[in-house]
């Protein structure tokens, strides 16, 4: 997926039909992709990021966000991907093509030490694996950012969510 195949809500990224995984290293992300071949991944469906490369595409989505793009989690989590990209992760991004391929994503990124998974639907972003404690979700929005449920615990509106 090149910037010219990259699929966006209101200005934001926001990739419907793949699921979207970001590992603490680059060995992880290395062990996944791999991994995914192995389950019968095509290449042309496994597109991996950067920190650098993700950091920069999250800099610029908040940058140019519509107005809309607060109205669902997009512009939250690509907030809470420039955060996770700051501090060095690195991403997959998969296409995801039924239900058995996301089973078989959520494996891998539990398998291969992921520390966030969404699977992105054309309404709903789905949390594949367990993230934070054990609070309750509560709502979020634009202002308020990222439910404290986020690893890093930094991905807020106030903070600008994405550090320049």
């Amino acid at each position: 997926m090149n910037d010219a195949q990259r699929p966006t809500s209101y200005g934001v990224f926001k990739p419907v039909g793949h699921v979207v995984m970001a590992f603490p290293t680059a060995a992880d992300s290395d062990r996944a992709s791999s991994a995914l071949i192995a389950s019968g991944f095509g290449a042309t469906d496994i597109t991996a990021h950067t920190p650098a490369q993700m950091l920069e595409q999250a800099e610029r989505d908040v940058a140019q966000a519509g107005t809309l793009a607060g109205l669902g989690q997009e512009l939250n989590l690509v907030k809470a991907h420039g955060e996770l990209a700051r501090q060095g992760s690195s991403f997959l991004v998969v296409r995801a093509r039924t239900r058995e391929d996301t089973a078989t994503l959520t494996q891998v990124a539990l398998h291969c030490h992921a520390s966030r998974a969404q699977h992105y639907g054309r309404l709903v972003i789905e949390e594949l694996i367990p993230v934070g404690g054990s609070d309750h979700q509560v709502a979020e929005s634009t202002d308020r950012g990222l439910d404290a449920q986020t690893t890093s615990g930094a991905e807020s509106a106030r903070s600008g969510g994405v550090s320049r």
